[in-house]
């Protein structure tokens, strides 16, 4: 305590003593206070390192010699397994003589079930290092295999975000990752997140620790000529959204408690000045290269530039988070009914992308009194002419310009077209209270009464 007073009596007499001139007198104001703050004072950029550029799946060979990998496990998904994708990565193992297993037994929108077949395969091959070869469903099952795998002895819900699971910090070290993704979307690539359905509630959950994060991301925009198009329509509002909730998000200085040590910082910080860098040029992106990346399979620039905003996306929300539309999407993914999409097999589900973006009208509505000006930049961002529009109009006009898109994607007529109603809206209410992580990041506060009016709304969007 002696050496910590000293250091703020010596930034007190620095303060007293400097030059109070126009030009200088800003170097002496240091504001020093011995109270604990209640609120966070500081954000921190992390992400994988990542490697961009056509045909750059071929390295992975290289890096893992350079990793002095002996053994790896390639995880991906029975569709891709026998895409290019996958066959590049094996080659490119092949030939710098990697020893390695496969398992292509991912689900799409995984499961705590999936996880746990996934880690018990990871655990059975005592493997040195990962390659995660797909969508984010792929890259989210390697990096919970990879963390378990370390940590033979921990129980599934050790990890798993409060209040459904423990939320025990990551002390274990992991194995070398690597991510390759084969989709425009989720930016699984760059974060700490890991997200499944947890059957037991009917809901997303997932484990956030910065420890899960990839060592390095393979950011190859060959791999998106195959993406089908409903495919490219579902992971692009993924980005969308990764981009309006990052930019929208309670700003990383209004978010506490401060940690008392800064491993305890939060993997989800808020929005702050270098997130909001990302959140911008990925809204700009979108307004160029999304309907092209969609109509156009073989537009290399439109679907180069759509995987790469996926990974800048995936920097941003990997350090600021997203909020409600991500919230109030996983009880609606994990209660999915009888709805079948277009290029996603024959069993029911609700693609990630569409759940997230079916409630983002009428959430912007809702967000938009807490920073009017930010709203309607997004507005703008995305293309839409905000010359003249009043601050009380901020959600309408970033509403409309949301339904816009969805319009042009021919995005089914909310929650109402998914197979949901009226009397479905309790349970999703329900789904939605324990995403604290997401529903804390909102930059408004809500209440059980919010979040029915918010999937009310969302019914009919059109």
């Amino acid at each position: 305590m002696s050496s910590r007073k000293r250091v703020f009596d010596l930034l007190r007499t620095i303060n007293v003593a400097a030059c109070q001139c126009p030009a200088h007198s800003h170097r002496g104001n240091f504001q020093v206070t011995n109270a604990t703050p209640t609120k966070d004072y500081a954000f921190e950029i992390k992400c994988s390192t990542v490697r961009y550029g056509l045909g750059v799946t071929k390295e992975v060979g290289m890096d893992l010699v350079n990793l002095g990998a002996k053994h790896v496990c390639v995880m991906t998904d029975p569709n891709v397994v026998s895409l290019n994708p996958t066959k590049a990565v094996l080659d490119s193992l092949t030939k710098n003589g990697i020893n390695y297993k496969v398992y292509d037994n991912v689900r799409v929108e995984p499961t705590d079930t999936s996880f746990k077949d996934a880690i018990e395969f990871a655990k059975a091959g005592d493997f040195d290092s990962f390659i995660a070869v797909g969508g984010g469903s792929v890259m989210d099952t390697c990096k919970a295999a990879n963390l378990y795998s370390c940590d033979p002895d921990a129980e599934f819900l050790d990890y798993v975000n409060m209040p459904v699971g423990k939320g025990k910090q990551v002390t274990v070290p992991l194995k070398p990752l690597i991510a390759i993704p084969t989709t425009s979307g989720t930016g699984s690539e760059t974060t700490g997140m890991s997200i499944f359905d947890y059957e037991e509630i009917h809901a997303k959950t997932g484990i956030a620790n910065s420890a899960l994060r990839p060592l390095l991301a393979l950011i190859d925009p060959l791999h998106t000529l195959t993406v089908p198009k409903n495919v490219a329509i579902y992971s692009g509002f993924d980005i969308f959204c990764h981009a309006l909730e990052s930019f929208t998000a309670i700003p990383y200085s209004e978010r506490g408690p401060a940690p008392t040590n800064p491993a305890l910082r939060p993997v989800y910080q808020g929005s702050n000045p270098i997130s909001d860098v990302w959140a911008r040029f990925c809204l700009q992106t979108l307004a160029k290269y999304f309907e092209r990346s969609v109509n156009n399979a073989d537009d290399i620039e439109a679907r180069s530039s759509m995987h790469l905003a996926a990974t800048m996306a995936g920097v941003g929300i990997g350090n600021a988070g997203v909020h409600l539309c991500h919230g109030l999407a996983y009880p609606i993914a994990g209660n999915v009914k009888k709805f079948v999409p277009n290029d996603y097999g024959k069993d029911p589900i609700i693609p990630h992308g569409l759940a997230v973006v079916m409630t983002a009208p009428a959430v912007f509505r809702f967000t938009a009194q807490s920073d009017p000006d930010k709203h309607l930049e997004a507005a703008n961002l995305l293309g839409f002419d905000i010359a003249n529009r009043k601050q009380e109009d901020a959600g309408k006009v970033l509403a409309d310009a949301i339904l816009n898109y969805m319009e042009k994607m021919n995005i089914d007529n909310g929650l109402s077209s998914l197979g949901y109603t009226d009397a479905d809206i309790p349970k999703l209410v329900k789904g939605a209270l324990p995403q604290h992580r997401l529903l804390q990041l909102t930059p408004v506060s809500q209440t059980e009464e919010d979040l029915h009016n918010l999937f009310e709304d969302s019914l009919t969007i059109y």
